[in-house]
């Protein structure tokens, strides 16, 4: 299959949770031997207008963030990618038409990645337009179906497809217990870490030991607020680390707290769950993460601080797991063969009219 993704932002741009979801799901897609374009601003070095990447070619659209030039370069892109599908994200919202239009001369369907943050500005038109043109509204969670509802999208286009972990590797992984409790999530503007921090602080006259994972802007202040509470020297801040490196540290914890004020999808609390953790969850109306607890046993839902403790209190009275295969429905290849046969099905439908 010919896929071509459209994208403004990459993971090669920035650290942005969508842009790094749908570079692995390309590159996921690759690794199967689709072929697998992404149409995108430049981001190597030189002229040449495309590039190789872990088996994916990326495309010129523009050399530098240029969104209504973009749009209008877009369709002599795709023209020369020849693909079956075309997958656009809805950044820049305007990019959803403009590929449609496109992929409607060469009778080729579109599905939109749908990108909702909390600080979006864009025009409602615009979002509309976005929302109604593609023949599926691809969304992680629940918590973004319903923002791509509001916008204009039909409620039977919608297709939840969740974030994906290596549950393979997580049960052939080590443990490492250097730490009871876990938090983890890129240390931004949304972190509200300090909540995770209050909570331990009602915990001082307990033994345990916690972890930090994670790096940011917001770093400095989660270390001041450890230090101010007197609870730094039990709590180790271990910075960036990708999945392999947490994966171990996560088998050896008994609970994960998630605190974060916006998620799409609470992926480090996927994984946390998935490596056996208690999770417990600050519900947050922009996060997502409330959806992978609801249902299960041994997690919890939550709104203070106060109540992180005593949950994390009352879970040391749980068994202690390393792997919950309840999640196991979340594995890469598993979630991978919903996009391709969410795919296969826009295609096929496409070729009835």
């Amino acid at each position: 299959m010919r896929i071509a993704f459209v994208a403004t932002t990459t993971a090669h741009h920035d650290g942005d949770w969508y842009a790094e979801r749908m570079q692995a799901v390309a590159e996921r897609l690759a690794a199967r031997g689709h072929d697998v374009t992404v149409c995108c601003v430049q981001w190597w070095g030189g002229d040449h207008p495309t590039f190789d990447s872990e088996g994916v070619t990326y495309r010129r659209v523009t050399a530098e963030p240029a969104p209504r030039a973009f749009v209008t370069k877009l369709p002599l892109v795709l023209n020369g990618v020849n693909p079956d599908i075309v997958h656009v994200v809805t950044d820049p919202h305007l990019a959803v038409p403009a590929a449609k239009a496109a992929a409607w001369l060469r009778r080729t369907p579109v599905v939109a990645e749908w990108w909702a943050r909390p600080d979006d500005s864009t025009a409602p038109w615009r979002r509309r337009r976005a929302a109604r043109s593609p023949a599926r509204v691809l969304v992680p969670s629940r918590t973004i179906e319903t923002v791509a509802r509001e916008a204009g999208a039909d409620a039977d286009a919608i297709e939840i497809l969740p974030d994906s972990v290596d549950v393979a590797g997580i049960r052939s992984a080590p443990v490492d217990p250097r730490a009871d409790v876990v938090y983890a999530r890129s240390l931004d503007d949304h972190a509200n870490a300090e909540e995770f921090l209050l909570a331990m602080a009602e915990l001082r006259d307990r033994e345990w030991r916690a972890a930090v994972i994670g790096d940011g802007p917001a770093r400095p202040d989660v270390e001041r607020t450890a230090r101010d509470l007197r609870i730094d020297d039990r709590i180790e801040f271990l910075g960036a680390l990708d999945p392999a490196e947490q994966i171990p540290i996560l088998k050896g914890a008994h609970v994960f707290v998630q605190t974060a004020t916006w998620s799409p999808f609470a992926t480090d609390l996927l994984r946390a769950l998935a490596c056996g953790c208690v999770g417990i969850v600050e519900y947050q109306a922009d996060s997502a993460a409330h959806e992978l607890v609801e249902e299960d046993p041994r997690g919890a839902l939550v709104t203070s601080p106060q109540e992180i403790a005593d949950e994390i209190a009352a879970a040391a009275e749980m068994e202690p797991w390393t792997v919950n295969e309840a999640y196991a429905s979340y594995d890469h290849d598993a979630v991978l063969d919903q996009y391709v046969e969410c795919y296969e099905h826009v295609i096929g439908d496409y070729g009835l009219f």
